[in-house]
């Protein structure tokens, strides 16, 4: 497998929560070139400078399907590891979600990612193999109240995750999707979580050691999967 000093890795939503802590943790790790995607510039920056300058920050606005075809024109060579980590979540009752809500949450949830998967998989073809990972939750697999939009995405990345597992195995090319596994904080969790969860919550930075294992070992076997962020990063923990 390619040391993650060889990689180049792509993180959307990498501003904030989850992608920002998952950015922090590769640099600590030694990846080789980490290309930032978020639409706010102003917090991509910040994490750049937290992780020491080098990475490629890209503000695109996931929702908006020409934008991000510019953005990943920006993006040259192989990319070894994808990390589809952005996402809208306005909860709202069914009947009050409006067009305009439901489509730039599809649009930035499965939209993007069918863009973001397209765009590198020739590359991983050529290098043969890489790994694709698609952040979901438990909205992937379950209906909640007030979620209409933000489910019906999730549920969709994880369909999308696996036809790719299955296409890509031939060539080397990992698909899975995986779960935070544990409350986090966030600023999305800050906004939802009731006070029972936000009292157990974690620093993202304690999850993101999983997709450093996800892209650094390509376990075939992970491949299709649904894994579990705090399983994988802390499995004594678990």
């Amino acid at each position: 497998m390619p040391a993650l000093s060889d990689q180049t890795i792509v993180i959307t939503g990498a501003a904030q929560g989850l992608g920002a802590g998952i950015a922090r943790v590769f640099a600590a790790q030694g990846a080789g070139r980490l290309i930032l995607i978020d639409r706010q510039a102003d917090a991509l920056r910040d994490i750049n400078e937290q992780i020491g300058g080098g990475a490629v920050c890209i503000t695109c606005d996931l929702a908006d399907p020409d934008a991000l075809d510019a953005a990943l024109a920006r993006i040259d060579g192989p990319v070894g590891t994808l990390i589809h980590n952005a996402a809208i979540l306005r909860p709202e009752p069914f009947e009050q979600v409006s067009l305009e809500t439901f489509q730039a949450t599809m649009d930035v949830g499965i939209q993007a990612a069918f863009q973001l998967a397209q765009a590198v998989w020739p590359g991983m073809k050529a290098g043969g193999g890489g790994a694709l990972i698609f952040v979901s939750s438990q909205s992937g697999i379950k209906g909640f109240a007030d979620e209409t939009a933000y489910c019906a995405a999730k549920h969709a990345i994880e369909g999308f995750s696996k036809c790719l597992a299955m296409e890509g195995e031939a060539h080397g090319i990992l698909s899975c999707t995986i779960t935070p596994g544990k409350a986090m904080r966030t600023p999305m969790s800050e906004q939802n979580y009731p006070p029972e969860l936000k009292a157990q919550w974690v620093e993202p930075d304690r999850l993101a050691p999983a997709f450093v294992h996800i892209a650094t070992t390509r376990d075939p076997a992970l491949s299709g999967q649904r894994l579990n962020a705090w399983h994988l990063s802390e499995p004594e923990s678990a």
